[in-house]
């Protein structure tokens, strides 16, 4: 079956400068239990080339990495989500407006109707999960803050409404992402996707019975805090993601990201926990499961 036609494909914008190695990473060897990567933009180029679709879900598949959480989270990719899932069982779908996007909608007049939009999208049964939405302090000056916080409680209004799992986005933001969930009153599942915060905000989150979903970034070598932040998780709790083309794990740092390059980072995982990396992949899938419901459409 062929890619749906015309993504809304966007280039990757290197930060300062900096000059990368665009080349796609080797596969790493397999893993022997399947799991799902729980959050990838598809649509996004990077690398010498665009995989496209149907190379990044063979590319996982030949690694052990059976399904993919593919993000759309502004309107043009919410909508290639949508029929890109329809077409490929290896992909479950997640839409909403990313809250750097909303502030922009916002300041176009546009963010009321591209709200509307995304709950019809979101009601697709192929849509598995609204997100990613949140808050970002980094991108976004405080001006900003509020559109952000509005848009975030209509997500978390309309996960709720579905009874549909939220991912959230929290960048520089933890103290509020917490303070607004807690005030609207969260969805029975919360996924802290990309998890960033450190050991004592990983508790605050698993009080509330949250998951935590780790990228690359738990592999970095500045991230000591990150994998203190781990160690304090139940496995019963964690998730596994790639937020791919961004945040390649250790080695391949800084270079094309794709869901085969699972398997670096759930082994370097399963090292920070002292655990076997295949009872660990078992019981992520057995999250994701729980999370976004089993296989197929």
């Amino acid at each position: 079956m062929s890619s749906p036609a015309d993504p809304p494909v966007r280039s990757r914008r290197d930060e300062g400068g900096r000059t990368r190695d665009l080349s796609w990473p080797r596969a790493p060897q397999p893993l022997e239990v399947p799991v799902t990567d729980n959050h990838a933009h598809l649509e996004i180029r990077d690398g010498d080339a665009w995989l496209g679709v149907e190379e990044a879900i063979a590319r996982a598949a030949a690694v052990g990495v059976h399904r993919i959480v593919q993000i759309g989270c502004d309107l043009p990719s919410a909508r290639w989500t949508v029929r890109a899932v329809a077409e490929h069982e290896a992909l479950l779908g997640g839409v909403a407006i990313h809250p750097n996007e909303s502030v922009r909608l916002h300041e176009a007049g546009a963010l009321p109707d591209a709200l509307a939009e995304i709950a019809e999208l979101a009601r697709t049964d192929t849509v598995r999960v609204v997100g990613e939405t949140g808050l970002d302090h980094f991108r976004t000056p405080e001006p900003g803050w509020a559109v952000q916080e509005e848009a975030f409680r209509e997500h978390i209004r309309l996960a709720r409404e579905l009874g549909k799992p939220l991912q959230v986005h929290d960048r520089d933001a933890h103290a509020d992402v917490l303070r607004v969930l807690d005030d609207a009153g969260a969805p029975d599942v919360v996924v802290m996707h990309c998890f960033s915060g450190d050991a004592a905000f990983a508790e605050a989150c698993l009080r509330r019975g949250f998951y935590l979903s780790f990228a690359g970034t738990v592999t970095f070598g500045n991230a000591a805090g990150l994998r203190e932040a781990l160690r304090v998780v139940p496995t019963s709790r964690i998730l596994v993601e790639t937020d791919a083309p961004f945040l390649a794990p250790t080695p391949h740092r800084g270079r094309p990201n794709s869901s085969y390059l699972i398997p670096v980072t759930l082994r370097a995982m399963a090292a920070t926990l002292g655990c076997d990396v295949t009872e660990l992949a078992a019981q992520v899938e057995a999250n994701t499961v729980a999370v976004y419901g089993p296989t197929g459409h």
